[in-house]
């Protein structure tokens, strides 16, 4: 192959880019949930071109970069193909897509098991918020065969769920212990994806609260660890945002989706486990808070925007020639 041609070929996106999925998809399940359903709309068909986009770009790579993706598969940001696609699918399903949503659901249960090995098995004692994608991605898978389990009146799947839902769980208290809390104050962005993984949990968890498969001490307890997880999910989310507030990082990085991402997810969690809870005021909470994930989610696609114009009008610098050489050859 021709060298020049082949540096000429685009990098791709890097696997952190999935966060914009997830951002743009929860965004989609929380305004459908307070009733803005062409906002909802809107943002689902970012959403799923986003998707359609980057999953072009896996494909590709698996199929002609081999070298490179077994290295990015090692890295925590690699879930985000999970976890977006069972955003998305949650989505599909409460269109009454169901058989798009199960197939959502299946592709990404084909692509945890490898995805997850090739991250834990990478762990380290001081990790970035990235590494909680680990939680993210089972919790997704959690929440999707909730819903599908609920719409298909599937109990079988709803234990599935469950199951998901406590690994989840394991999960996170095992990246905790590792997280390396200085990452609040300094991070890039994917730091908020340590409260993002509790939202997650508890709008899977609330999810799991509605279905009939569910009662007595069960029902019981899982009220009880959605509730927990959402309070500590809003925990952090006052922690992360008086750290971004003392420590102002007004530069874009791609990262910066994965900062998106939580808030939508927070603010959805509220509003989904209003009802089945039985905590009415957590919807009056979720309200403001999804309107303040849309504006970041707003103020970031003009940060990227920047950005990429930025990008585009910085010359690329020509390599130097060695002493000696003439203008012709090298």
């Amino acid at each position: 192959m021709d060298p020049v041609r082949e540096r000429a070929r685009p990098a791709g996106l890097p696997p952190a880019a999935g966060a914009a999925v997830m951002a743009a998809g929860i965004l989609s399940v929380g305004l459908h949930l307070i009733g803005h359903d062409p906002l909802s709309l809107a943002a689902l068909a970012i959403a799923a071109l986003l998707w359609l986009v980057l999953a072009r770009d896996f494909a590709v790579r698996l199929t002609g970069d081999r070298g490179r993706f077994r290295a990015e598969a090692d890295t925590p940001a690699a879930l985000t193909a999970v976890a977006a696609t069972t955003v998305l699918g949650t989505r599909l399903s409460m269109l009454g897509w169901q058989a798009a949503a199960a197939a959502a659901l299946v592709l990404a249960a084909v692509l945890w098991p490898g995805l997850s090995y090739a991250v834990v098995a990478h762990w380290q004692r001081r990790m970035p918020g990235a590494a909680f994608l680990v939680c993210v991605a089972t919790q997704g898978l959690a929440l999707l065969a909730a819903v599908l389990a609920d719409a298909d009146r599937q109990a079988w799947l709803a234990r599935a769920a469950l199951a998901a839902f406590c690994l989840g769980l394991l999960l996170y208290g095992a990246v905790l212990v590792r997280f390396d809390f200085r990452e609040v104050c300094r991070g890039a962005g994917d730091h908020w994806v340590a409260g993002g993984a509790l939202a997650l949990t508890a709008l899977a968890g609330s999810k799991l609260v509605e279905s009939p498969v569910w009662t007595g001490w069960t029902h019981t307890a899982l009220r009880t660890v959605t509730l927990v997880a959402l309070g500590l999910s809003l925990v952090w989310y006052v922690v992360l945002l008086a750290a971004e507030l003392g420590r102002l990082r007004p530069r874009y990085d791609v990262r910066r989706w994965a900062t998106v991402f939580p808030l939508g997810m927070t603010a959805t969690a509220c509003l989904s486990a209003a009802a089945p809870t039985g905590v009415a005021w957590l919807r009056r909470l979720g309200e403001p808070l999804l309107w303040i994930a849309v504006a970041a989610w707003l103020l970031t696609c003009v940060a990227f925007a920047a950005e990429h114009r930025r990008s585009r009008r910085t010359p690329r610098r020509l390599p130097r020639r060695p002493p000696g050489a003439s203008a012709r050859g090298g």
